[in-house]
């Protein structure tokens, strides 16, 4: 064997060999594997429930070994198909996977095939809603009044000691997909209706929070938080997930060190000490009462979604994807310092069907051209989206905090999308 050749195998053989779990290769999925595969010094093993021809060519380019299973949800078809992959690249360095309900069938593979990583318990403290309530109310930590049922009449029973208005939402719920505000017991029955079999894994009732709400984005390695951000909706998910004609917006403040987020940045640490997260990027919800106390909500193991890495990335002028990536497979820490205020103006759709008009855009591109960095522009003959993330949105940032937020209302006020 030449030199050149021993060279190769040698190199080959120390790669580390990754693995990243998606569903679909969404457009968040391929930024993911973007990021990814700019690492040179790996193995990359995709498993999906589509095919990886449709990802970019550079990105086919890169991938060592890819699977296309039916359900990659399913445990024991994943740790099957990740044991024959090892045959191939060899031992898992790592498994991810950026989606919400992939942790706990991760963990399990992890635990099938003796891979470093969040283990299978912890996994589930951030998937089931209601033990980690407990959790929080065994730690001390603020959060709304709940319980956990599975029958109308324990829910209706529930509305005697904690009256409506009521949150309801499924034990392993994501986002706010499933997530119902319930103000009478006819919008109590129909909740239960529309969570169908769900209802009887469990369904978590809670206090419907009146205040502003927020999210709490932490990085975290062996235990340590390296770095947190913050970011307020206007309105709540939930008011936009009730009225699809809200175009919202949320903004990452640079203002966050002071003593007005002192109560959350500790509560934070605390809750997701008590959930068992040890290194990561995890996705808090909470909110700020109308007395100024803190409650928390949920907190997902894993990168947020709805353009939040985009808005963290552009406010501390890092690639919060990347770091990620770094922070999960080598340990590798980047801490992110926030030197820019950021925010996102959310484009959805008024009325039903496809993208017809877009009426308002150019004067705002115009406008705010100097401080926008990211636009996904609806287009016309576009299905409407069913998330409640909208046809598309526009991101800015500026160092003047009070810029950013005028852009953002001016946006939403001026810029409509109509569908026909």
């Amino acid at each position: 064997m030449s030199s050149s050749a021993h060279f190769c195998f040698d190199y080959l053989h120390r790669m580390t060999s990754v693995a990243y779990i998606t569903p679909n290769f969404t457009a968040n999925a391929v930024r993911f594997i973007d990021a990814l595969v700019g690492l040179y010094d790996l193995r990359i093993v995709i498993i999906s429930q589509e095919s990886t021809s449709l990802l970019p060519p550079w990105q086919q380019s890169r991938i060592s070994l890819s699977r296309q299973i039916p359900d990659v949800f399913n445990s024991d078809a994943l740790t099957s198909v990740l044991a024959e992959a090892q045959k191939r690249v060899g031992p898992f360095h790592r498994l991810l996977g950026a989606t919400e309900q992939l942790q706990v069938p991760i963990a399990e593979a992890r635990k099938a095939l003796g891979i470093h990583g969040m283990d299978v318990e912890t996994a589930q403290n951030f998937r089931d809603k209601s033990r980690m309530k407990h959790l929080f109310e065994e730690a001390g930590i603020p959060c709304a009044r709940h319980t956990l049922v599975t029958r109308i009449p324990e829910a209706l029973a529930f509305t005697k000691k904690c009256h409506y208005p009521l949150v309801v939402k499924p034990v392993a719920g994501a986002g706010s997909q499933t997530t119902f505000r319930v103000n009478n017991d006819i919008e109590m029955q129909s909740a239960f209706q529309s969570l169908g079999h769900k209802a009887a894994e469990g369904v978590v009732i809670e206090e419907f929070v009146q205040g502003e709400e927020f999210s709490l984005d932490t990085f975290s390695l062996n235990g340590n938080v390296l770095g947190q951000t913050i970011n307020h909706y206007i309105p709540t998910p939930l008011e936009c997930m009730s009225n699809p004609w809200i175009q919202w917006r949320v903004i990452l403040r640079k203002e966050i060190t002071g003593k007005t987020y002192d109560d959350i940045r500790t509560s934070g640490v605390k809750a997701i000490n008590a959930l068992g997260i040890n290194t990561g990027l995890s996705h808090m919800e909470w909110f700020r009462r109308k007395d100024g106390s803190i409650a928390i909500s949920e907190v997902a193991a894993r990168p947020p979604g709805a353009q939040f890495t985009t808005l963290i990335s552009r406010a501390c002028d890092f690639d919060v994807v990347l770091a990620w990536l770094k922070l999960m497979i080598y340990d590798e820490v980047e801490i992110p310092k926030i030197k820019y205020s950021s925010g996102a103006a959310y484009l959805r759709g008024q009325g039903h069907g496809r993208v017809a008009r877009i009426t308002g855009l150019e004067a705002i591109r115009s406008k705010y051209n100097d401080i926008i960095t990211d636009v996904r522009i609806p287009k016309r003959g576009q299905e409407a989206s069913p998330s409640y993330e909208g046809e598309g949105f526009i991101i800015l940032r500026h160092q003047d905090t009070k810029i950013v937020e005028d852009a953002l209302k001016d946006i939403v006020e001026n810029v409509r999308v109509d569908l026909e």
